[in-house]
């Protein structure tokens, strides 16, 4: 089993940046890609970024390319997304997210591959 602790969100205005934490517990995180994911009212939860196990290969959302950064600290079992130069469509409750399976490289990029999930942190971009 692994749970999982995003914070990090809050109210930011547009062009500022935010950093996420996810700490996850159990001693399998090195083994497993790691996912954030958004959603906002009324639409499925989209991906945004992953991070596969051992190269810690990245992949990310177009519409988050060259704005947001996933990075993992296995040590510290955690998994990061900065996130920069924010617009006010970014504007949604951010999910973590961990791959039911071991060893992916790269990543998933779909929700349903994931089996544990956090509880979620609001972020707020104003205009």
């Amino acid at each position: 089993q692994v749970q999982l602790v995003e914070s990090g969100g809050g109210l930011v205005q547009a062009g500022g940046s935010l950093r996420l934490s996810c700490a996850a517990s159990g001693r399998t995180f090195s083994s497993r890609a790691m996912g954030w994911f958004r959603r906002t009212p009324g639409k499925e939860r989209e991906f945004v970024a992953t991070i596969s196990w051992g190269r810690g290969i990245t992949n990310y959302a177009d519409s988050v390319k060259g704005r947001f950064t996933i990075s993992r600290d296995n040590a510290k079992n955690t998994v990061y997304l900065q996130m920069n130069s924010l617009k006010p469509e970014d504007t949604a409750v951010y999910y973590c997210a961990a791959d039911g399976s071991l060893y992916s490289q790269p990543g998933p990029t779909f929700a349903s591959d994931y089996d544990y999930w956090g509880q979620g942190t609001q972020v707020t971009v104003s205009s």
